[in-house]
């Protein structure tokens, strides 16, 4: 794809960085050099990026993950599991009784390693795909306050994010408007978290619909966050639709770096120093 011109400084809170031996061979591999090479194509200067799904433990891949982020204009998320269903059947529920964490599960120790090692600025979750930390861990994410990078849509919708996360002391940015995969109801109630919670943002990968990004940047300026969705999609996509909202000049500025930046100080042009 061409380069996209633009006058913006642009980040990118939503990127999927895979190491060599998990990378798929069909074009969308995650790898550091196709990702580095799109985001320059598209004028974004910094990524979060975080690992893809796997079964057992994240540890591993985390730190591979940080390694391939050294030198480069990537900010490091470490995935994060747990041992609770993410559903929200009487079925989950009882299974969540029984629950308790495995070996393979994050811990409270694991969290604070995270934390504390300055190659990870946050954390990456996808209950669906994952499961659900435990509250002895939400508890940990809260006395160490990183952001939290929470994959939101049918499977857990705004509703669960809300209901299990939203009330402990950490940054939450909702992926997808809460909507994934396009689904106009849930979208417009990840809107709605917005209105109750303050320590919730929401990233713009994948929602497409023009009118409720509009509606969300012009009601919450603030709080949305731009989020390409790389390698799934280009970025010169993600970035376009933003470009050709009707929005103010100022709003997009917030939206491409100020937000992002404010949430993951390392996303600024400071670094985070």
């Amino acid at each position: 794809m061409l380069e996209l011109e633009h006058e913006f400084r642009v980040v990118d809170v939503h990127v999927r960085l895979e190491p060599d031996e998990s990378r798929r061979s069909d074009g969308r591999t995650g790898d550091p050099e196709t990702i580095e090479r799109e985001m320059h194509q598209a004028g974004v200067v910094r990524s979060v990026v975080f690992p893809g799904s796997r079964d057992g433990s994240y540890l591993k891949v985390n730190n591979a993950v940080a390694r391939m982020s050294v030198g480069r204009s990537f900010v490091a998320f470490a995935r994060i599991n747990g041992a609770r269903d993410a559903g929200s059947s009487a079925g989950a529920r009882l299974r969540n009784l029984a629950s308790s964490r495995e070996d393979h599960h994050t811990s409270p120790e694991d969290v604070e390693q995270y934390a504390y090692d300055d190659r990870f600025a946050g954390f990456k979750l996808h209950p669906a795909a994952d499961g659900l930390p435990d509250e002895e861990v939400l508890e940990r994410l809260a006395d160490v306050g990183l952001p939290v990078l929470v994959h939101a849509g049918r499977q857990f919708p705004p509703r669960a994010v809300a209901d299990h996360l939203l009330d402990y002391e950490f940054p939450v940015i909702v992926e997808h408007f809460g909507g994934y995969p396009l689904d106009r109801e849930l979208i417009a109630d990840g809107i709605a978290l917005l209105d109750r919670w303050e320590s919730c943002f929401l990233d713009t990968s994948f929602v497409r619909f023009r009118t409720p990004l509009e509606r969300a940047i012009m009601e919450h300026p603030d709080r949305i966050c731009f989020g390409s969705g790389a390698p799934a999609t280009h970025p010169d996509v993600g970035l376009m639709e933003i470009l050709t909202l009707d929005v103010p000049e100022d709003a997009m500025r917030k939206v491409f770096s100020k937000n992002p930046s404010r949430v993951v100080p390392e996303l600024s042009s400071s670094g985070g120093e």
